[in-house]
């Protein structure tokens, strides 16, 4: 917090100290806290009683005196654990090569590439992962999307692997290397 801040508060705090009504209010609370907690506190000194003006009860409609539903608990998500990524490309090389089309099922994309590395699967969508040789690179596998247990798109980087339809992915692009190579520096740390 601001200085500032922390002045108001202690300001407000020593002119609020010796007022009646907050000290009420927070013995109040405190009780009510402790009621919730199921906790017996120490009996206080008991106040003044005033006497309270009589004040009409409050007129219930039917709906409120039906018990309220408790909420359903949260959905929890299930996180699929994550790929282990790689430090470097290591060459690949596969006798499994084909050419892919929209329409296949994951059965034909296996008959042609093989199994995959990896398979996930979120709602009626399918993720067919399969090793490329630039994983670190590109920064991912050849992907192949399936809706419903059909190929409706890909994202492939390995010129083995073919796709005869219209990918979304752009094609893969080299990195900019700049003048003079990289220009990291790391200062050391002071003694």
């Amino acid at each position: 917090m601001r200085r500032s801040t922390l002045w108001m508060c202690a300001l407000l705090a020593i002119a609020t100290s010796g007022c009646e009504q907050v000290n009420d209010a927070v013995a109040t609370v405190k009780a009510k806290i402790d009621a919730l907690r199921h906790r017996t506190p120490a009996q206080p000194t008991p106040a003044p009683v005033t006497p309270q003006p009589q004040t009409p009860a409050p007129v219930t409609s039917p709906q409120e005196l039906t018990p309220a539903r408790p909420a359903p608990p949260p959905r929890r998500t299930v996180q699929a654990p994550e790929l282990p990524r790689p430090i470097r490309d290591v060459p690949y090389d596969s006798p499994d090569t084909g050419t892919i089309a929209p329409g296949m099922s994951d059965k034909d994309v296996y008959s042609l590439w093989g199994p995959p590395i990896a398979v996930r699967r979120q709602g009626d969508m399918t993720f067919l992962y399969f090793r490329n040789g630039c994983e670190y690179t590109c920064g991912t596998e050849d992907v192949v999307f399936l809706q419903n247990g059909r190929v409706v798109d890909v994202v492939l980087r390995w010129p083995g692997h073919l796709y005869s339809g219209q990918s979304s992915s752009p094609t893969a692009t080299l990195p900019h290397p700049r003048r003079g190579g990289d220009t990291l520096n790391v200062k050391p740390p002071n003694p």
